[in-house]
Parts: C-alpha cells; structure tokens; sequence
C-alpha cells in the first residue's frame, strides 16, 4: 500500500515539477532553436534570466525523476545523492548555457554571461524611468567582459538554495510515505512555504528588479522587498538545516541553524558587493542606512543579518518544545 502511495507521489510530482518549469524550459528551446538556427540570439529575441532558470529546473526535474533509485539505494541519504547529480547538472548546464550561447546586439557580438553581467547593471526596460549610473564601468566596458566573474556569486547562491530546499520538500515527503516516519513532517510543512515563498520573490525579482531605478539608493519599496529577500534566503536555508537536527539539544537544534541562517544573509550581502563593486544599494537616509566606518554594511544591514537568525531560532525553539512536549505526553 505504501509502495502504491509513493508511486503516485512520485508521478505526481514529476509532473508537477514539469508543469511549474514550462517557462522556464521554453525560453530554453527558444535559445537553443535561434542557436541552432542563427547561430546567435538577437537581442531582442533574448529571454531575461533563462540563466539560471533554466538549468535550475532541468536540475530539479532530474533531481526528482532519480528520486526512487536514489531512496531504494542510498536509504537516508537519498537527498545528498539527489542533490548532488542535480548540482552537478545545474552547473554542467549553466556552464555550457554561458559559454556557447552568445547575444548579438547593436554595439557587438557577446557571450551570454556577458549579456547577463549587463542585464545586471541597467535596469528592466520599458519602466519610463530615468538611469543613474552608479557604477565605474560603463555598457560598452561591460559587454567587451570589463568585469569580474564572481559576479555571478549571488546567482550560484541562490540557485543552490532553490534545488537544494526544493529536492528536499520533495524527497522528505517521498521517504515520510515510503517510511510512515512523520517526525520531520512540520518541518517539511514550513520549509516548502519558506522555498515557495522565496522562489516566489525570485520570480517577481527577474521580471522587476524589485522595482529598482539605477540609483544606489532605493525607494522604500524596493528597500523593504529587498529587506524580506535577504531575510527570506538565510530563514530558507536554516529551516533546511534545522530540519535535519530536530530533537537534539537546544544549542544544536537552535543556534546552528540560527548562525547558518545569518551567515547565508551575510554571504548574499558578499554577493551583492561584488556585483556592485565594492558597493551596497542604500535603503534609505539617515544614520541606520549609512555604511559603518572601516566596514561597507550599514547598521539596516546588520540587523538584517542578525533578525534573519533570529527568526530562525524562534521557529526552531518553538517547534522543538512542541516536540518535547509530545514526547514528554507520550511517555
């Protein structure tokens, strides 16, 4: 009977992962057709942010089509096996997608990570908004590769998140079936609201830029939706880790998760400096937004960084003393 259930899990879930990366998968075709066809993409037949969308859910679709085998060989240690292929295809994808595809535009003709780093540096067109450059490099300096590769550090950050948090909801519940073990099941719950939640700014982030107009400094808006994504990626990933150290002691259950938590904040900040050389967008005026003397983060961004833990420890200190409860009722 559990077998049955799992293959209709299974199915379902192949199919639904399918269906969420139709956008995805078709600006993919549309590329590879034009490659194939053209032997480049023009810019404006270029699809924004098919990097790295588009490997991210060909990673997840084969993360999930191995989830039998990985759970039939590898037992508890499905989701690293799971994970690690699926990984390992993002950034076989990835790599090839960068490499070989190339943009052709008025100025020049470019790799599509070149086209990517530009995309980064102006803001979505069609706003009506005016651009204030902000940055050292102008567009020309950009497109002929002026620039470093690390830029690309807050794209690998979050694509890994996003397959690693989502192969875990999925394999977490297939094993939960398979086992009928249900003690990672409320963390399971709120880790899928969590990576939903912040695919779902991911989504919203490419095809607005948060509302960003090129200046350094941000509206209120864009600060607060800023705010909550940083917020968001360190709570993702330490609900993903607490998930995995329920019912240990409090200094573990808690704080380790807690710490990661902030500590994934701080390395997206890292990622944001080096897209921005050495700079970080201003969410406002005044003392708590301006950069701490001897260090670039400002006092919005420290406490960002410590209230993304400590939402954190609060999830994990509420829901472990649920689960002592139930333990300490059961016995």
């Amino acid at each position: 009977m559990k077998n049955k259930r799992f293959n209709v899990y299974y199915l379902l879930s192949c199919i639904g992962v399918i269906i969420a990366s139709y956008y995805p998968l078709s600006m993919g075709v549309r590329v590879i057709t034009d490659m194939i066809v053209d032997g480049t993409v023009l810019k404006e037949n270029y699809p924004k942010y098919i990097i790295p969308y588009t490997p991210i859910c060909i990673a997840i679709i084969i993360g999930v089509l191995i989830m039998p085998l990985c759970i039939k060989l590898l037992r508890k240690y499905a989701l690293v096996g799971g994970v690690s292929v699926a990984t390992v295809v993002f950034f076989v994808l990835e790599l090839l997608f960068e490499q070989k595809v190339v943009v052709t535009t008025a100025e020049t003709v470019i790799k599509l990570e070149d086209w990517q780093m530009y995309m980064c540096y102006v803001p979505p067109e069609g706003w009506g908004v005016p651009v204030t450059t902000y940055k050292t490099q102008t567009a020309v300096d950009i497109l002929m590769g002026d620039y470093s590769p690390a830029f690309k550090l807050h794209f690998y950050i979050i694509s890994v998140v996003l397959i690693l948090t989502i192969l875990n909801c999925l394999y977490g519940f297939g094993q939960i079936i398979k086992t009928g073990e249900k003690k990672r099941l409320k963390s399971l719950i709120l880790q899928s609201v969590c990576s939903l939640t912040f695919l779902g700014l991911c989504i919203l982030a490419c095809f607005t830029a948060f509302w960003r107009d090129g200046n350094i400094q941000v509206s209120p808006l864009s600060a607060t939706l800023m705010a909550v994504f940083f917020i968001l990626l360190g709570v993702t990933v330490g609900v993903f880790v607490g998930s995995l150290l329920l019912e240990r002691r409090k200094s573990v259950s808690v704080c380790i998760p807690a710490i990661v938590s902030s500590a994934m904040t701080l390395l997206m900040y890292i990622g944001e400096m080096i897209l921005l050389n050495g700079h970080l967008y201003i969410f406002g005026e005044g003392f708590i937004f301006n950069s701490i003397p001897g260090i670039i983060l400002a006092p919005i961004d420290l406490l960002i960084i410590v209230l993304s833990g400590c939402v954190t420890a609060l999830i994990f200190a509420l829901l472990n003393r649920k689960n002592n409860t139930k333990n300490k009722t059961a016995g």
